[in-house]
């Protein structure tokens, strides 16, 4: 039962980041997002990562590792949302 409540717990979480980043995405717009959000978060993510891989923690090292993608995939959009904000405005 431990077991069901952490990877149900993960699932949640990473569907909830997900999401955010999805709604960036399909909207077209990370406007009021920092990039720091995301770099803040892989770094803990790729933290955690280790941590747990080294405690042999394996929901954890599946939800920080799942969670460290999103942080690459919410990252990725914010710069390319940027990026053509600066080129529309210098036109």
């Amino acid at each position: 039962m431990t077991e069901v409540v952490g990877w149900v717990s993960s699932f949640i979480l990473v569907l909830t980041l997900a999401k955010q980043v999805y709604k960036q995405w399909h909207e077209d717009s990370s406007e009021g997002v920092s990039k720091w959000l995301f770099i803040g978060q892989m770094t803990a993510s790729l933290g955690f990562t280790i941590y747990s891989w080294l405690v042999n923690n394996w929901v954890f090292v599946a939800t920080n590792s799942l969670m460290l993608l999103n942080g690459l995939a919410g990252l990725a959009i914010v710069i390319h949302h940027r990026r053509r904000q600066e080129r529309t405005s210098s036109q």
